[in-house]
This record gives structure tokens, C-alpha cells and sequence, in this order.
């Protein structure tokens, strides 16, 4: 008998399985299409989420092989998300050491840096493929209230463009996605 996931285990099945449907419906051609992330195509976004992690968990002393996304992207993110989900299935007591988060027990570390990063890539992958992505008004919303205070850090660490002017009466899908440097209306 298996049990259910709970926590971050089930937040990251969640995630995982609607990134997997996006995988999984994108035709051999459309992998090459445009992303909304400057210089990156549908499968930079899948390989981005399939390399970092498994770099990042090296600091839990978890060394998982590395996966040819290229050769095939939807067998390689299942096979990355199970290995995710095992992790968070059974963290077995692991610290996640990294010098820009501290140490933090290696279920919450994928939590917090990780599944919210499929979540908001699944936005892009969505519009690579000339979808309409929806990653929920409430959670775009809350995401959005606890990102502005760390706007600064945020745009200096990097990983976030500069911000698109979005109107403040937009959903809040659209004005989260400005905030994080992306144009909400973009069309591949």
C-alpha cells in the first residue's frame, strides 16, 4: 500500500503532472519554437528544469545522472520527475547545504526553490507551445504580494528580467508574469 503524498511531495506531483502535460502534447518541431525567456526555446525550458535541480541536490549529497533532454524531452522529464518525487516521497532526515540558502531539510529546499520554479515555467512552456497558460489568480496573486518586498534581491540576483509595465487593474497572472520580466501578451 502506497501512501499519499502530502506537503511538498504532493505540490510537486501537482506541478510535475501539469508540466508533464504540457511534455507530453508538444509535437517533435515545436521543441525549437520560441519561449517568452529571452534567447530560449520550449526545450531550454525543459532542459533548464531537468539540469539545475539535479545540481542543486548535490548539496543533500544526492548525486542523480545526468539526463539527455535533448535526445527526448518528455522521457527525460518523466524520468527527472521521479526522481524528484522519491526524494520528496521519503527525504530520509537530508540537509540541503548551499551558501546562498543556508542549510534547510532537502524536502523544503525542492519546495521552496524548485516546484515554484516548474510552476512558473510552466507558464513559458504554455506559450512556447501557443497555449494559454493558467496558473491560477489566487496563487498569482500571493506569489506576486511576497516577491514585491524582495524586488531588489530578485532583479539582482539575476534570474528575473526587468520588470514589463502590466496595468494594475490586469489579472494577476498578467502583473506577475511583468513583474518577472515577461510580457503577458507575447506570441512566439
Amino acid at each position: 500500500m502506497t501512501s499519499t503524498p502530502t506537503g511538498p511531495a504532493r505540490q510537486h506531483a501537482s506541478e510535475a503532472a501539469r508540466f508533464a502535460d504540457l511534455v507530453e502534447s508538444a509535437a517533435p518541431g515545436d521543441w525549437a519554437r520560441p519561449a517568452p525567456v529571452a534567447g530560449w526555446t520550449a526545450l531550454d525550458v525543459v532542459r533548464h528544469l531537468v539540469e539545475w535541480p539535479r545540481g542543486f541536490l548535490r548539496g543533500a549529497g544526492i548525486d542523480l545522472p545526468a539526463l539527455d533532454v535533448d535526445a527526448d524531452p518528455a522521457g527525460a522529464w518523466k524520468h527527472h520527475t521521479a526522481d524528484i518525487q522519491a526524494i520528496l516521497d521519503d527525504p530520509a532526515g537530508r540537509v540541503l547545504s548551499n551558501p546562498h540558502t543556508g542549510d534547510r531539510p532537502v524536502d523544503e529546499a525542492i519546495d521552496q526553490y524548485y516546484t515554484g520554479d516548474v510552476w512558473l515555467h510552466s507558464w513559458d512552456l504554455a506559450k512556447a507551445l501557443g497555449r494559454e497558460p493558467d496558473l491560477g489568480e489566487e496563487r498569482c496573486a500571493e506569489a506576486l504580494t511576497a516577491m514585491r518586498p524582495m524586488e531588489r534581491m530578485l532583479r539582482d540576483s539575476g534570474q528575473f528580467g526587468p520588470a514589463v509595465p502590466v496595468d494594475d487593474t490586469a489579472p494577476a497572472q498578467d502583473r506577475l508574469m511583468g513583474f518577472l520580466g515577461r510580457d503577458p501578451a507575447w506570441r512566439g
